[in-house]
């Protein structure tokens, strides 16, 4: 249960754009087309699913403090945290020259699509934002953080996909001129982020009907007890 409410609060409820606007220039960027935006959602799914697992083994055994202690007792007191920026880049850098590599091999035409923004996705917050948050929520285990890496670039993907497909259609529609362009794209990313908080709830509810479980118990637990305590009273006079 614990991979599955990860999985689904990542995608929906903490997505990347929609909760945290990250990952904003490429979105709106490489948007325009569905094709393209299929091709740079997958390359980001693919860099935060090697990255977060990768920074997450770093931070566990390099850079938290205390983390060196598997070297010897001499080491337990380093704190090597100071170099998680670095480290974590350094990471992200790797990986998207080798998914820059790839790409250009086996699609050249998606990735003189994708242009520039194929090497910037080193530096798309959200790739970093990925693994800054891992450290920030103490994810416990090394398949926790590649279940989040995956399940937060679907909720990239899914958010330009969604976006790329909208933005085709308005192509034909009649927007008002002041509005064409990135104006009425802000405004649907809007409303596609309201939409996404609707989702808060799918994770909520069933701790909120424990919750009044538990208190149930409670009083009936009371009242047993108040029941025993009159009859002991009793049975005392």
């Amino acid at each position: 249960m614990e991979h599955i409410e990860l999985f689904f609060k990542s995608i929906f409820i903490d997505n990347m754009v929609f909760s945290v606007f990250l990952g904003m220039c490429s979105y709106l960027a490489v948007s325009k087309k569905v094709a393209t935006a299929v091709g740079l959602g997958a390359a980001v799914i693919f860099v935060l699913a090697i990255t977060v697992p990768l920074n997450w083994l770093l931070d566990q055994y390099l850079l938290q403090p205390g983390a060196l202690k598997w070297l010897g007792a001499e080491y337990a007191d380093y704190d090597l945290s100071f170099l998680s920026f670095i480290m974590f880049i350094a990471t992200i850098a790797t990986m998207v020259q080798l998914v820059e590599i790839v790409v250009e091999k086996f699609s050249p035409s998606l990735y003189n699509s994708l242009g520039i923004f194929l090497p910037l996705i080193a530096v798309n917050c959200a790739i970093l934002g990925g693994s800054l948050f891992m450290q920030s929520r103490e994810i416990e285990t090394l398949g926790l953080a590649l279940n989040y890496g995956i399940s937060s670039g679907i909720g990239w993907f899914l958010a330009i996909l969604a976006i790329a497909a909208i933005r085709e259609k308005i192509r034909y529609s009649n927007v008002p001129a002041p509005l064409r362009g990135l104006g009425i794209t802000f405004i649907i990313t809007g409303l596609m982020g309201i939409g996404f908080l609707s989702f808060g709830g799918m994770l909520t509810g069933g701790d909120e009907e424990a919750k009044e479980e538990k208190t149930v118990e409670v009083i009936k637990t009371e009242t047993e007890e108040k029941k025993e305590l009159a009859n002991n009273t009793k049975i005392v006079e």
